[in-house]
């Protein structure tokens, strides 16, 4: 039975080639490919070039930059947009050396000659830890855009009101009394002149006694935007429904519609 190979890939980086062979062809073996690197500045260099690296087994004491100094580096490089999890192999178990790592954000730490199980298990729960940090930064790519997008409809609306606002340049649609405007033939009530020309619109089929899904249709916007319409329509107006409101609309409601326009 073939084992699975993994998506990630594990950036093997030691100053010993014949270490950074050895660990390659066992956890090649054990599915996973391997990026080797025999130094810091050339663990950098591979890391750019490659997004699929996920993982980092690197020596501390290294010539150039340490094993310490290789993560920051890289943590530098991911930013906010990269993840990655590293663990640190060591020749000598100098605790200071060990919390240094740790609070570097190193995740894990192995000491010489490495029990290769035990560091394959290691890597395996790291892995775990990276699907997660990956989910994490999706969530939060996905919150950006969810926050672009309500600063978009915030301004939407914003040009909405401006355009609602602004003094109607049509003489045509208002009498002299500026008690009523007509709308296709249908006289709308003084209250309406505070709508945009889309709100009138949704309210006008309204009047007609149209569903929501027939003005959608009709204004090739969904049904959730006529809600949406609707509902500022009926704020606006401080009417409490829709039949309050097709009722204000309809030719024959005089009663109603002088009480609308008189609120």
């Amino acid at each position: 039975m073939n084992k699975r190979t993994s998506a990630v890939k594990v950036l093997v980086v030691d100053d010993q080639p014949l270490i950074v062979e050895e660990l390659c062809e066992f956890l090649e073996r054990n599915g996973y490919r391997c990026v080797p690197c025999d130094s810091g500045h050339q663990a950098i260099e591979r890391f750019n070039e490659d997004t699929d690296i996920g993982l980092v087994l690197c020596d501390l004491h290294m010539p150039g930059l340490d094993g310490i100094q290789l993560v920051q580096e890289l943590q530098r490089l991911s930013g906010k947009h990269r993840a990655f999890e590293a663990i640190m192999l060591t020749g000598r178990a100098d605790k200071q050396d060990v919390i240094k790592a740790l609070r570097a954000g190193i995740a894990d730490y192995y000491q010489k000659p490495i029990d290769l199980n035990e560091l394959l298990e290691g890597l395996q729960r790291q892995e775990v830890a990276l699907h997660e940090r990956h989910k994490a930064l999706q969530l939060g790519h996905l919150h950006q855009k969810l926050q672009y997008l309500s600063e978009s409809i915030d301004d939407l609306y914003q040009d909405l009101d401006k355009v609602r606002r602004s003094p109607n340049p049509s003489p045509s649609t208002e009498s002299d009394d500026g008690d009523t405007r007509d709308v296709d033939g249908m006289e709308i009530p003084a209250i309406f002149n505070q709508l945009s020309p889309r709100q009138l619109e949704v309210a006008r089929l309204v009047g007609k006694g149209q569903t929501n899904y027939q003005i959608a249709c009709e204004l090739g916007i969904t049904e959730n935007t006529v809600k949406l319409y609707v509902s500022q329509v009926l704020r606006l107006t401080h009417m409490h429904n829709r039949t309050q409101l097709a009722l204000a609309l309809t030719p024959s409601s005089t009663g109603l519609r002088q009480r609308v326009t008189a609120h």
